[in-house]
């Protein structure tokens, strides 16, 4: 296991444990973030734990082009009033998220300090939002990272009302041309949308500019 301290570095990645876990420490500064990123690495821990790096192996991701949506989804779609924004309302879909309770997991591992990290990737133009309103109302969202390598590192999604967050993400991925969405570990949510494991050295090839 390897302990960062403040330089900017990160192991090579085929250092990581079977978990996929990578790296202790370290600090969210823009520029460890946006290497990390680069590197195929992301921050994931809760509240409690110290900074964790991951990069697991395989990698969970969903090619644009084989993006499931079942009938129903297809006919929930239409029958809802939503609007669909992009990068309208960041911090807001942050801190939803960060609100959202998942199973398995005590507390949130989106603390105070990665809202602040991720707002400044955000403001930077590496991190993008999308939300779905009914009306005045922010009932969905999600958001990732986008380093213009073709790439969208998805991060957190939320929903206050059904399919909400699948609203995002469908309406996301048919308007963009991102060569692959980077969902990181499996989730059955994603899986029904069509997302799939690639071994993380396939996967690092697509990091490539």
């Amino acid at each position: 296991m390897y302990y960062l301290g403040q330089d900017l570095w990160f192991p090579d990645v085929n250092e990581a444990s079977s978990e996929g876990l990578l790296a202790i420490g370290g600090d969210l500064s823009v520029e460890r973030l946006i290497l990390a990123y680069k590197s195929g690495i992301f921050p994931w821990f809760d509240s409690e734990e110290p900074l964790l790096w991951w990069s697991p192996d395989p990698r969970f991701i969903l090619f644009p082009e084989k993006l499931k949506v079942s009938k129903s989804m297809k006919q929930s779609i239409r029958n809802k009033d939503y609007t669909i924004t992009v990068n309208k309302a960041f911090k807001e879909v942050i801190t939803e998220c960060a609100k959202t309770k998942r199973n398995g997991q005590q507390g949130t591992w989106i603390t105070q300090n990665m809202i602040e990290a991720y707002t400044k990737l955000h403001k930077l133009g590496y991190a993008k939002s999308v939300e779905v309103w009914n009306g005045d109302s922010l009932v969905g969202g999600l958001y990732g990272v986008d380093l213009n390598n073709g790439v969208f590192c998805g991060e957190s999604m939320f929903a206050k009302e059904s399919n909400a967050s699948k609203v995002a993400f469908i309406s996301f991925i048919k308007n963009t041309n991102y060569k692959l969405i980077d969902c990181q570990i499996y989730t059955s949510h994603l899986e029904s949308l069509g997302a799939e494991d690639m071994s993380r050295n396939e996967f690092l090839k697509y990091l490539e500019i």
